[in-house]
């Protein structure tokens, strides 16, 4: 059990700091059609930290869920 906080605490602070680490976009600008790059690609580091985001994501929810159930 004390393993499943400590890789959850883990896996939270690496979301964090994927999170952070993107590029910002316009924000609400963006929603309301003040952006024009909405369909830019990403490439290189931004796509593997693109990826690297969502499966941290999922491995929380899913650490998370694993708790829950034990």
């Amino acid at each position: 059990m004390q393993i499943i906080k400590i890789s959850q605490l883990i896996i939270a602070i690496l979301l964090i700091v994927s999170i952070l680490m993107q590029n910002r976009g316009g924000g609400l600008s963006n929603v309301f059609g003040g952006g024009g790059n909405v369909y830019m690609t990403k490439r290189g580091l931004e796509k593997k930290l693109f990826i690297a985001t969502i499966v941290l994501s999922v491995l929380f929810f899913s650490v998370s869920l694993l708790a829950i159930i034990l």
